[in-house]
């Protein structure tokens, strides 16, 4: 990246901006700035969204509708509908909505009336009015029984319907004492409920209106991206800094921000062009450039996971794509741990695969992804022997056959035997894979660090790290099977002094600089036992890959566990879909709660990451200054 500062005369400063727009290579560093036009524009793509978001889902309902129409009227012509502009259909849209909301809460307002006058039947609360002017007083009450009894005989009731607990009756010429008469209706319930006829048929007439309107919502869509461009432009006006005190002919405007070194030479011209004053330097320490990442079509896959968890590197920090992507696509089919789940995802990637490519021409990154961890998890369940949780000995003798001998059970053993060693042999890779995740870090730390003398503190860490993953095994697996070799404790140690002695040499006196990195031994020595931890951390790859298998497992059972046949067919059928469905399901949720940790957290806390950084996004801003329609 290269740092811009770009000058032009303030009264240019529209038409300069609308270059720069067409331009499409300069990331404008933007201030907070506020004015009453960006707020208002705000306001206007926060509604349209909300239009779009409501318009969504009635788009598939108007499909089916415009389908069937089109197949029962072939050879009719509908009459052209005026098509609304994008405003109107925002409008509409956001007001049959509030009507609804209203029409909904009067509409439950007078079902309770309903529900509430229905047990004492059909009569008009007018009638009571009438026969009080002809001096007959009725005073309606509702009673609990044990009332009644008490003032039924004080009191003239005439009862008009009655159930365990409460009776409801009309008191002649009196009221009765410390009991409040039943509240009387505005309306007759014979009306109420032919009020709630009237606008059901409103609601109804509201949702076809919104399933009509639903196909525009492309309309939407284009008007949220002018919106966004508006926005765009607005607030890189206001980012502009414009000097004070001089002559509106002579003032001028300056901005910042930051262009690729490979189209900084579009930059360059089009100041030369425009006559805009250009100074173009590298970044400085205390500066912090948008982090633009480019990678082949391969390793590029890995983006939408990127995108989900929101995570940017910083400039200065390291592109983890290509290694994230392989360990990534280990750890899915490690913690998915199951052939014929791995074959269903494939199954599913292959048809979206197919039907983006047939609709579109391409197929997006998410799915090439999704078609590479199905494929790794395919992998994995195959050399483990894992088929929809069926136990190896059920297995066909061609998928036992692709099991590889650490993980196939030994017939000279006892079958808890057996599996306790497949299960030791599986615990031993995670410690394995996690090592080697770490120890690539710290690789890529000395890398870095070269030609200080920090990067021999990087090479001490790393030693570390490798002595650690034999403690680890003697500590969590077995051991009498991992003693601790005596060198792995040379490692540890010399490397924990090594870094010690070079973590602080940038510079300056040889001995002052250890004597500051001894001053950090606590933190440095806790670091030192988190990557203890850190290693050990990786078991959760066998953990949650083994509590799948055993929920898997369970439900086979329960699905073969019927005495009838015919039972075991239809309910054995149903449990085995729901339960290995749901099993899927958890399995994916554990990947992106494990899988995706192992990367972010240890891995990238071993390189010093911390995702701080921002994406680059160009000022791309075209027919800024076109009419609202």
């Amino acid at each position: 990246m290269k740092k811009v500062s770009l000058v032009i005369l303030a009264k240019e400063r529209d038409e300069a901006l609308s270059r720069l727009g067409e331009l499409g290579v300069l990331h404008i560093e933007k201030h907070s700035v506020q004015s009453e036009e960006l707020q208002k524009l705000l306001e206007t793509k926060q509604k349209t969204e909300q239009a779009l978001s409501i318009l969504r889902n009635y788009q598939k309902q108007s499909d089916k509708g415009e389908s069937e129409k089109r197949r029962s009227s072939e050879k009719k012509e509908a009459a052209p509908k005026g098509s609304l502009s994008a405003q109107e259909v925002r409008h509409r849209v956001l007001s049959l909505v509030e009507e609804r909301k209203n029409l909904q809460e009067a509409l439950l307002t007078d079902q309770k009336e309903v529900s509430r006058l229905e047990p004492w039947g059909s009569w008009n609360p007018a009638d009571l009015d009438y026969l009080k002017e002809k001096g007959i007083v009725l005073i309606p009450y509702e009673l609990p029984r044990r009332v009644y009894e008490k003032v039924g005989k004080t009191v003239q009731l005439i009862v008009l319907s009655q159930d365990a607990t409460v009776v409801r009756c009309v008191a002649l010429g009196e009221p009765i004492h410390g009991e409040s008469p039943f509240p009387l209706p505005a309306l007759p319930l014979s009306e109420l409920k032919a009020r709630i006829q009237e606008r059901q048929e409103q609601l109804r007439s509201i949702e076809a209106e919104l399933t009509e309107l639903a196909p525009s919502f492309s309309s939407l869509e284009k008007e949220i991206e002018r919106l966004r461009q508006k926005i765009e432009f607005e607030m890189a006006r206001l980012s502009l800094t414009i000097t004070e005190d001089t002559p509106e002919a002579l003032s001028v405007s300056w901005l910042t921000g930051y262009v690729p070194v490979d189209v900084a030479g579009k930059l360059k011209r089009a100041a030369a062009e425009y006559g805009w004053a250009l100074i173009m330097d590298d970044p400085g320490d205390t500066d912090s450039p948008p982090t633009l990442i480019k990678n082949n079509p391969f390793v590029r896959i890995i983006q939408p996971v990127f995108d989900l968890l929101g995570t940017v590197p910083g400039y200065r920090e390291y592109d983890i794509s290509l290694s994230f992507l392989l360990f990534f696509s280990l750890f899915f089919a490690m913690i998915m741990g199951d052939a014929g789940y791995g074959a269903l995802l494939l199954g599913t990637s292959l048809w979206f695969a197919f039907k983006n490519k047939r609709q579109h021409g391409v197929v997006p990154d998410g799915i090439r992804l999704l078609l590479l961890l199905s494929s790794a998890t395919i992998g994995w369940g195959a050399i483990t022997g894992t088929w929809f949780a069926i136990s190896y000995e059920q297995l066909p003798g061609f998928l036992q056959s692709l099991v590889i001998p650490p993980f196939r059970p030994d017939p000279s053993l006892s079958a808890k035997e057996a599996n306790r060693l497949i299960q030791q042999n599986i615990k031993h890779l995670c410690f394995i894979i996690g090592t080697v995740q770490l120890v690539l870090a710290h690789i890529k730390n000395i890398k870095k660090s070269l030609p200080s003398l920090t990067a021999v503190a990087q090479l001490g860490w790393l030693t570390m790290v490798a002595g650690l993953y034999f403690l680890v095994l003697n500590l969590v697996l077995d051991k009498n099977t991992f003693p601790v070799p005596p060198f792995a404790l040379w490692m540890i140690g010399g490397g924990l002094a090594t870094y010690f002695i070079f973590a602080e040499q940038k510079g300056g006196n040889f001995f002052k600089n250890i004597l500051t990195s001894v001053a950090n031994f606590l933190p440095t020595f806790l670091s030192a036992v988190s990557s203890f931890s850190d290693i050990i951390s990786y078991i959760r790859l066998f953990a949650v890959g083994l509590a799948g298998y055993a929920i898997g497992e369970s439900f086979n059972a329960m699905a073969l566990g019927f005495a009838s046949p015919v039972v075991r067919i239809v309910a054995g059928s149903l449990i085995l879909v729901a339960g290995h469905g749901l099993n899927l399901a958890m399995s994916a949720l554990s990947v992106v709660v494990h899988g995706v940790r192992l990367n972010m957290l240890e891995y990238s806390g071993h390189l010093g990451m911390e995702w701080s950084g921002v994406k680059y996004v160009p000022f791309a801003v075209r027919q800024q200054h076109e009419q609202e329609g």
